[in-house]
């Protein structure tokens, strides 16, 4: 039995989900040292320089539109309603979703905003066939 697109990209956003966090993680160490990261990170932090902040906004914007995405590909799993266009706006979102980190990162302006708008698009079409 072959998993629908939509549950297939849902297993692979988990993959990037982690992507999206390691990167953060990595860059704010780089800023912060390793006794920030491996202590409590109580009390005032050291502030974030420029890609670290890059990183935590990249991250903080996936984790708003990841849970709409979840939450819709199950639905239309379960109401067997994959395919069609729902299947074209799981990739579209989950393909915008890995362009979207390198433009934040790299402060490539209307691009990355492009692919933000390309991810709700995404979402979108993912709804329409699930209504």
């Amino acid at each position: 039995m072959t998993l629908p697109t939509e549950l297939l990209l849902l297993g692979w956003s988990t993959v990037l989900l982690f992507a999206y966090v390691m990167i953060q993680g990595q860059t704010a160490t780089r800023d912060r040292g390793l006794d920030w990261n491996a202590g409590p990170r109580d009390g005032e932090q050291k502030p974030l320089g420029e890609m670290a902040g890059r990183a935590e906004r990249a991250l903080k914007n996936f984790q708003e539109t990841y849970p709409v995405f979840v939450a819709l590909a199950l639905g239309l799993a379960v109401t067997d309603r994959t395919g069609g266009l729902g299947a074209i706006g799981a990739w579209l979102w989950f393909g915008a979703r890995i362009a979207y980190i390198p433009l934040y990162l790299f402060g490539i302006r209307y691009v990355r905003s492009l692919c933000w708008l390309a991810s709700i698009l995404g979402l979108l079409l993912m709804l329409i066939r699930f209504l």
